[in-house]
């Protein structure tokens, strides 16, 4: 029988609810618990919130330093954004395009604006022609002469690819996205995943181009997928949730790490100094951690930790007036191994409010290191020399000469960058995972390491996931458990 609304209400209210850490998936775990009014209190073991959300000054700028942009695919970030009233501050990047660095001879050109993940619709475009040069072409070609009885289903990316288009699509194209927008190797991305329906499709079409010439539909598509950000950064989301949070009367703590939770009698205590008493635990940490804390109380999970890239991003300041007419657009993605570095965003390019912040001849550069399998080339480095080697790699990607002398300030932010569902096998693993601790009463996770990679497959999660633990907990047995004070 459903409770009476005054019931629901008292019951609710009495249902202790704690968030171990404050990444935006915790952030907007709690708050859709706390809409409710769940008491909530989020426990960060570092000195902010925010996760991969990071500002900082560099240069008398307040800067982006992690994730600088959300993927716009299925609504749900806008979502969150203009429920937190934020909707007038979302912006698009410029249209200036990227480039690809690391072609023979040190070459570089535009990314060609069509195609998924790298893979052309039609490699005779003279912008395709320009990256995989004649030889890449014809061989590219030979895809659409492939009798249809050869089309298989390939889950592996990469194998795909190079089975039907060639080498140097695959190594020129393809691979620079995957590496540089999602950290891993093309052969490791799950096609289906990655790009739903291009399987499909190629069996439609006869041909992996004209499948991506189905997919496209006309449209115009950019490396990595269609992107937002916030004018301020994306920081703003972070200041707009906390807002929201502490309006519900969240309680907040910062440098407050957790060292484990225990099971009393029908509740859970949280180990963070003092002990914590819950009725709900919901686990918002990265993989690691997360399996450390949870692997004890539940005895299906796998202890093992996936591989997952340590990133760095360097961002510079520079006075460097040469950089005002967008020499490689918004940004350069590299073919591997070919740079120390892994990619670079031209931010003044890329980011009309960043212009205007930095000023006339002043601009934005990050430069991002480390990929699957490799650390960061800056990892040894103080911070004084790992600015250095940024600005060696930006003079070369930009194909611009830049020097100390131009260096106004620099800052430099690592994080590890989970997985993305995408990688085969990590589908698989994710949801082995989730099973397990959704089986355990008054517990729930959140995160990039259990959603994959990005806000846009954060944020759902999270709200997915604080929904189920709160329809449990309001109207399953686990909410109608003696209370342990």
């Amino acid at each position: 029988m459903t409770e009476p609304l005054p019931e629901l209400i008292a019951h609710a209210r009495d249902t202790r609810v704690v968030v171990v850490g404050g990444g935006v998936g915790g952030l907007v775990a709690a708050l859709e618990l706390a809409k409710v009014g769940m008491p909530v209190t989020v426990l960060e073991g570092s000195d902010r919130v925010g996760g991969v959300l990071r500002s900082a000054e560099v240069a008398g700028l307040r800067l982006d330093v992690g994730a600088e942009s959300y993927a716009t695919r299925g609504g749900h970030v806008r979502a969150l954004i203009d429920e937190l009233g934020l909707a007038d501050a979302v912006v698009s990047p410029s249209a200036h395009g990227a480039w690809v660095t690391g072609l023979p001879g040190g070459g570089a050109a535009p990314m060609p604006a069509g195609g998924v993940l790298g893979i052309p619709d039609n490699p005779w475009d003279p912008a395709v022609r320009r990256v995989i040069g004649w030889g890449g072409v014809w061989r590219a070609y030979l895809d659409r002469l492939r009798p249809p009885l050869t089309i298989g289903h390939d889950r592996s990316l990469g194998t795909l690819v190079r089975s039907r288009l060639g080498a140097k699509v695959l190594d020129r194209l393809v691979a620079p996205v995957t590496s540089g927008v999602y950290s891993a190797r093309p052969d490791d991305i799950d096609v289906d995943i990655a790009a739903p329906g291009l399987n499909a499709a190629l069996t439609r079409a006869g041909s992996l181009t004209g499948a991506v010439a189905q997919l496209r539909g006309g449209r115009r598509v950019v490396p990595g997928g269609a992107v937002a950000g916030l004018d301020g950064g994306m920081t703003r989301l972070v200041d707009a949730l906390i807002d929201q949070l502490t309006l519900l009367g969240v309680d907040i703590r910062t440098e407050t790490p957790v060292a484990g939770i225990d099971r009393v009698d029908d509740a859970w205590v949280v180990r963070a100094g003092d002990d914590v008493p819950a009725d709900v635990v919901i686990v918002a940490v990265p993989e690691a951690e997360a399996r450390r804390m949870l692997t004890p109380l539940v005895p299906a999970l796998d202890a093992r930790t996936a591989e997952a890239p340590v990133v760095e991003i360097v961002t510079l300041v520079l006075a460097a007036s040469v950089l005002d007419a967008h020499p490689r657009g918004n940004g350069v993605l590299t073919v591997p191994h070919s740079s120390q570095a892994k990619a670079l965003t031209h931010a003044t390019a890329k980011w009309d409010w960043v212009a205007r912040a930095a000023g006339q001849g002043v601009h934005v550069v990050r430069v991002s290191f480390g990929a699957q399998g490799e650390a960061p080339a800056s990892e040894t480095l103080d911070d004084a020399d790992a600015a250095a080697l940024a600005l060696r790699e930006a003079s070369v990607l930009l194909g611009v000469p830049l020097d100390a002398a131009q260096l106004r300030g620099a800052h430099r932010e690592r994080y590890v960058q989970s997985q993305p569902g995408s990688v085969i096998g990590r589908a698989a693993a994710m949801a082995a995972a989730r099973g397990a601790i959704r089986a355990v009463p008054g517990l729930g996770a959140v995160g990039a390491w259990l959603s994959g990679t990005g806000l846009a497959q954060v944020v759902p999660d999270a709200i997915g996931e604080a929904d189920r633990v709160r329809r449990a907990a309001l109207f399953g047995s686990m909410g109608s458990a003696p209370r342990a004070d």
